[in-house]
């Protein structure tokens, strides 16, 4: 069997001004209004984004036919302090049908002091990419806080 390279996880922080509650319910109750607009996996015009709250829900976009592309399935979901989720998305930036190569997204919120929180996101085993991992590696690897949790600082 062939060895498998390792790919490093790719860390992002952002420190905003609101309790981890609410940065946990931002994140997985308005991804819509911090979702990076290019990041879509549809044909077709992107109306809707959503998370099934809990663990095994997942993570979703729908177009304007209603169709449906999961991006991933919640694999922890702590209320304001941890969320774990499958990222389905091969090396070429398409859609995966399963977990079976999907890397993982960890989100991680944590209180600075009564008014702050510092959240972290985290691209960890990009190797489950397989051919490729590098390139997704390359294009996430970058300087905090990276235009997901840029948008997503506004958002809050």
């Amino acid at each position: 069997m062939p060895e498998q390279q390792t790919i490093p996880d790719v860390r992002k922080s952002v420190t905003v001004a609101a309790t981890p509650e609410h940065c946990f319910k931002v994140f997985t109750e308005r991804p819509k209004d911090w979702w990076p607009p290019s990041h879509v996996l549809l044909k077709k015009e992107r109306v809707g984004l959503a998370f099934e709250p809990g663990v095994g829900g997942h993570y979703y976009e729908w177009d304007v036919e209603g169709n449906r592309v999961d991006w991933g399935k919640v694999l922890e979901w702590e209320p304001g302090r941890r969320l774990v989720m499958t990222w389905r998305i091969d090396a070429n930036w398409q859609s995966i049908p399963d977990d079976e190569r999907a890397s993982r997204i960890e989100v991680e919120f944590t209180r600075v002091d009564d008014t702050h929180t510092r959240v972290e996101l985290a691209h960890v085993a990009l190797e489950r990419h397989g051919e490729g991992a590098d390139r997704i590696f390359r294009a996430l690897d970058g300087p905090s806080p990276g235009e997901t949790l840029e948008l997503f600082a506004k958002a809050v």
